[in-house]
């Protein structure tokens, strides 16, 4: 099986990505970012490259039904740019009132796994598209009913989604919060990870961090090696959003991700 290798599409590396280089195989598209863009401008991003959707703001784990505007907005996004699937996080970015304005961590009880997996259906069956979910980092390790890896695995076989596994967050979690992340990935059913997540991160005040503005550091390579040992992944994106470096940096990087996809 072929792992897909790419970026997320982020204005400051549009130039570059529409000449072509040969080591973009896929582009992620974040939905948000183009709710305001036109049609054509949305077409001709998808154009030239297999695409994925990735949300921020749908907010799954907030209770009652998804936001109607967000979700028709997304679903716009989707029907233009024809993803071969769509992405969330594991996380509620507002209250029935509020926008928090971040993504938030959910606690793993049996609560929010209804609440998430109702959500999540529903998405998947708006938009006609595979949902895959994203772990995400949090400075606070939520407590509940099971662990991580256990809920993980309830809510795809619930809700029929995969994984969209961060290996960045993976790793920042583990480090911020004192377990072995091999040890969390092999609880997870390598069949439901999907796709990948990497960037570098960043270390100050005694804490990681995932800003999205380091380069991609030997021990994730690491990591993302020993979950493409373990699970089929079908695509890797290289998730930066700011300190954009020249293109033949991220190109090496994606070159060196596609290296270890062959297992060099």
């Amino acid at each position: 099986m072929m792992t897909l290798v790419g970026v997320g599409y982020r204005a400051p590396l549009a130039k570059w990505i529409s000449s072509g280089p040969p080591e973009i195989e896929c582009l992620e598209i974040t939905a948000e970012h183009f709710f305001d863009q036109s049609d054509e401008a949305i077409l001709a991003v998808a154009a030239n490259h297999p695409v994925f959707v990735h949300g921020l703001g749908l907010s799954l784990a907030t209770h009652g039904p998804l936001d109607s505007e967000t979700l028709q907005n997304f679903q716009r996004v989707v029907e233009l740019s024809r993803p071969k699937w769509i992405s969330e996080h594991l996380a509620f970015t507002r209250t029935a009132e509020v926008d928090l304005g971040h993504l938030n961590p959910v606690p793993p009880t049996h609560e929010m796994l209804e609440r998430i997996s109702d959500n999540a259906i529903a998405l998947s069956e708006a938009c006609n598209k595979p949902l895959i979910l994203e772990n995400i980092t949090s400075h606070v390790r939520m407590a509940g009913e099971m662990d991580e890896p256990t809920f993980l695995n309830a809510l795809c076989s619930k809700a029929g989604c995969g994984l969209l596994v961060d290996v960045t967050n993976l790793y920042i979690n583990s480090k911020n919060h004192g377990f072995d992340p091999l040890e969390w990935l092999h609880q997870l059913n390598p069949k439901t990870i999907m796709q990948l997540h990497i960037v570098g991160y960043s270390y100050r005040d005694g804490r990681w961090h995932d800003s999205h503005h380091e380069p991609i550091q030997k021990d994730l390579f690491e990591l993302c090696h020993a979950v493409m040992e373990y699970a089929p992944v079908k695509a890797i994106i290289v998730e930066r959003d700011g300190n954009f470096p020249e293109p033949t940096e991220l190109a090496s990087e994606l070159r060196k991700i596609k290296a270890v996809c062959n297992g060099d």
